[in-house]
């Protein structure tokens, strides 16, 4: 084989492999948006739990047709960093559905965000003349399950 030849499959090779290290590297590295990447802590009932989740695809069309999703209450959008731990209203064992709709925790004027540990807490708070704060349920749903409990 000449030598032309052999760099020239060598230089094929190279950018080959610069390819496929560019196109799929990030993914590699960054960790599966499905896998440990994606788990959280979250309260249920005063104790700290830790949750996988990802959000569930055309979430809106789902609950058209399935009302009994599970509820998680957010400081702020859960694709976002959590400004607060979130708040979840099941685990196995005791009405747990793997589908939780995504509620937002908004405080009223003239109210300190502060971290809730219960579902009580949480409507106990939105509840009464003066509520501290206001809920918003969103159109998205997230697949959560429990990884550990403390």
């Amino acid at each position: 084989m000449r030598v032309s030849t052999v760099a020239s499959r060598i230089g094929v090779i190279l950018v080959t492999g610069a390819l496929f290290v560019a196109l799929t590297g990030s993914a590699a590295f960054a960790g599966s948006p499905n896998g440990a990447a994606s788990q959280r802590p979250v309260f249920y009932e005063g104790k700290q739990v830790t949750v996988n989740m990802f959000e569930v695809p055309a979430s809106e069309t789902l609950l058209d047709h399935n009302r009994s999703t599970n509820t998680i209450y957010a400081s702020n959008d859960l694709d976002e960093e959590q400004d607060l731990l979130s708040v979840i209203d099941a685990i196995q064992g005791e009405g747990f559905n793997p589908l939780w709709q995504q509620v937002l925790i908004v405080f009223n004027d003239g109210f300190t965000p502060r971290q809730f540990t219960s579902e009580d807490e949480v409507l106990a708070a939105a509840a009464g003349a003066d509520p501290e704060i206001t809920l918003v349920p969103t159109d998205e749903v997230y697949r959560c399950s429990i990884v550990r409990t403390k």
